[in-house]
């Protein structure tokens, strides 16, 4: 049986107007933002299935609001009512909370909100507030760091990058290079850690040394290369490529993706491509880390092997780390990139007004 035909949208120019400051205003909460940009998706005559692929969400939640604004208009896309007692908080009482969470800081000394300032300053209960801050996904007790890249040629890079993921050439192998950062430490503690519901460690470490670990990630497959030296200078990372280079068979191409590291541009860098023209380097842009994927398989290592070390030499702390990445290859799981430059860029632009 096919499907119906989806509803028909047409906006007023006062409803866009308001649509686009709820999807693009930053304190928008995200369920009302998520709403308004269907709305506006279904206005421009497109399908239910793909609004829900390029929103990534779900056809029934597409079809839901669509049915709700066409009913309802702007008023259809707030939450019904659910059964049961009635409410006791309003909803410009449930306003006052967020638009104070986002944009009045506390007064006094406190450097965020607390679900107690937020109750006295409110006159609600603290219980009440850590209700509205759940419903709308708010954590001001919480920081997150970002970076936004200055590259001059960002988008030049990250077009690159994304195509060589979505797209990868015929007969080649893509693979993302880089070693970890900071070299992995050998650390141990000076207490045994203590078996609890999570684990309890002491505060204070013992360093014993540190090792290099270079590795390459397989984009297609998921498969690891890695050499460990205790040095991370472009002499290693030479000796490093030539392995990647020699374990590949001649027939392929290489496209490997690199970061702006200092020691991946060197003259004897340029030189050794130069001599293998099989190899073509793509730059990540720069403070941009996340578009390597092999970044993505270090951070794996990182938490679950590294997360919580204790070793007693540095020779214990590789043979660890060969033990982890020889069960890696057992199972290999590749990192699928899904994001196209343009998504991209839009995320960008929205952080930058």
């Amino acid at each position: 049986m096919p499907n119906p035909k989806p509803l028909p949208v047409v906006l007023t120019d006062e409803e866009s107007q308001v649509l686009l400051g709820w999807a693009r205003r930053r304190t928008t909460a995200q369920a009302l933002a998520l709403r308004s940009r269907i709305v506006l998706a279904c206005a421009e005559n497109l399908s239910n299935g793909r609004i829900a692929e390029e929103l990534a969400t779900s056809r029934n939640t597409v079809s839901k609001w669509r049915a709700r604004f066409v009913a309802d208009r702007l008023q259809g896309l707030s939450d019904e009512p659910r059964p049961g007692a009635p409410r006791r908080i309003t909803d410009e009482q449930v306003e006052t909370v967020i638009l104070k969470t986002l944009q009045e800081p506390p007064a006094g000394q406190d450097i965020h909100w607390s679900t107690r300032s937020m109750a006295s300053a409110t006159g609600m209960s603290q219980t009440a507030v850590s209700r509205i801050w759940r419903a709308f996904g708010l954590t001001p007790h919480l920081a997150e760091t970002w970076q936004l890249s200055t590259d001059p040629r960002f988008i030049d890079k990250v077009r690159d990058v994304a195509g060589i993921y979505l797209e990868p050439p015929r007969y080649a192998l893509v693979l993302a290079v880089d070693e970890q950062s900071g070299q992995p430490p050998a650390l141990d503690r000076s207490a045994l850690v203590l078996p609890a519901t999570s684990a309890r460690l002491t505060h204070d470490q013992i360093r014993l040394g540190t090792t290099g670990l270079f590795a390459t990630l397989d984009v297609g497959s998921g498969s690891v290369l890695t050499e460990q030296r205790r040095k991370r200078a472009e002499r290693e990372f030479l000796r490093f490529l030539t392995t990647v280079d020699q374990a590949v068979p001649t027939g392929l191409d290489l496209h490997l993706i690199c970061d702006n590291d200092a020691g991946h541009k060197t003259e004897a860098v340029r030189r050794w491509l130069a001599r293998r023209p099989r190899c073509h380097v793509h730059f990540a842009p720069t403070s941009s880390s996340w578009s390597n994927l092999v970044e993505r398989w270090l951070s794996e290592l990182t938490r679950r092997r590294l997360g919580r070390p204790a070793h007693d030499a540095v020779v214990e702390l590789e043979a660890d780390l060969r033990t982890w990445i020889g069960e890696w290859h057992t199972h290999p799981k590749p990192f699928v990139w899904t994001r196209t430059t343009d998504q991209i860029r839009d995320t960008v632009t929205a952080y930058c007004p």
